[in-house]
């Protein structure tokens, strides 16, 4: 292993980490091969995790020279405030903020920053692909449909500018992490990193998808444990569905000027739709009561932590409704969700 640590690390690694036993070797070890591990920090952020992988940690760091640090947090933290934690321990000049369930080809961190470098981006992704394949999954959204929700699946070849990164390896300045405001801990997960890339984009940044750089990952090993590395059926839990659904209606509220707002109406007409197919399909009223028409409640109960952000927005906005209505699509972006349940059928629900 490599003893060459940057004084002053050009990307900070920041990989949040809950229950990570089975997947933090093989991530620690692709940082370990990458070109520019001379240049980078790793910090984890450990949420209470009770399976070991935080010790774990602390032995490959205490191998790694001085590589960077585990913080244990005594309370889980969720995404956002974990992250953010994370970040203000940072030295570097970018962050990358990496899930646990991943592992990086040996140029990847090279790659991605070169890109960002060369085109004058504020923040990135690479492409993501299967754990154990070269099974394309994602290069970010690039761009959001009539009901305000991101699409995924946007594929191409060379760099180019995107509406939202990836939350399982995001790259982002360090200065304008903060400008922004970091993460949004009360959205606590899911859709957090879309409303980052918002607030990027809002404050004159560009958000970019780097298909040369190449990242692998699991998802969804929480809600979706079956399978070990692959997903073989569609599962998921009250909680998952609930955030999704209401911090979907929050990064409208959130990041929209004043058009925009107007997709709050298609949103909520489709969420209210699905509430309706959810219980044909699923049968399970307390699912459908929670994940959609309490999240729906809650969204409008945090008016007063909308307005505030929107007050913080309008402090750094540089671009308005208009300009980015350039990454409107008319696409549904609910296809992706409709494909899926005819190749798994209806999804397992968990009760938590």
């Amino acid at each position: 292993m490599s003893n060459l640590v940057a004084s002053h690390p050009t990307i900070s690694v920041v990989i949040l980490n809950y229950n990570g036993q089975d997947w933090l070797e093989r991530c620690f070890a692709s940082l370990e091969s990458q070109t520019v591990f001379g240049e980078i920090e790793v910090i984890v952020v450990d949420n209470h995790s009770p399976d070991g992988s935080a010790q774990l940690a602390e032995r490959w760091l205490n191998r790694s020279g001085g590589k960077g640090r585990c913080i244990k947090s005594p309370v889980n933290l969720y995404f956002c405030e974990g992250n953010n934690v994370g970040a203000a321990q940072a030295s570097g000049k970018y962050l990358f903020f990496l899930n646990n369930d991943t592992w990086l080809e040996p140029d990847c961190l090279e790659t991605l920053l070169s890109e960002v470098q060369r085109v004058g981006a504020t923040a990135a992704n690479p492409v993501v692909l299967d754990y154990d394949a070269d099974t394309f999954q994602s290069l970010g959204s690039p761009g959001f449909d009539l009901f305000g929700i991101p699409l995924g699946l946007g594929r191409f070849s060379e760099t180019k500018p995107i509406f939202a990164a990836c939350g399982c390896g995001y790259l982002i300045r360090n200065d304008v992490f903060a400008s922004v405001g970091g993460f949004d801990p009360a959205l606590l997960m899911y859709s957090d990193e879309t409303d980052l890339s918002w607030r990027v984009q809002i404050g004159g940044g560009v958000v970019v998808g780097v298909p040369a750089a190449r990242l692998h990952h699991r998802g969804a090993t929480a809600a979706n444990p079956e399978g070990k590395t692959r997903i073989v059926e569609s599962r998921t839990s009250e909680t998952k569905r609930f955030l999704s659904n209401r911090n979907g209606i929050l990064l409208i509220a959130k990041n929209a000027q004043g058009l925009l707002l107007l997709l709050l109406i298609p949103h909520l007409l489709l969420l209210l739709a699905e509430a309706f197919a959810s219980l044909v399909l699923i049968r399970n009223w307390r699912f459908t009561r929670r994940a959609y028409l309490d999240a729906i409640a809650d969204a409008f109960r945090m008016r007063g932590h909308v307005m505030e952000w929107r007050r913080r927005i309008r402090g750094f906005r540089k671009r308005s409704d208009f300009q980015m209505l350039r990454f409107l699509r008319l696409r549904p972006a609910r296809w992706d969700e409709v494909k899926r349940l005819f190749k798994f059928g209806a999804p397992k629900v968990d009760a938590r």
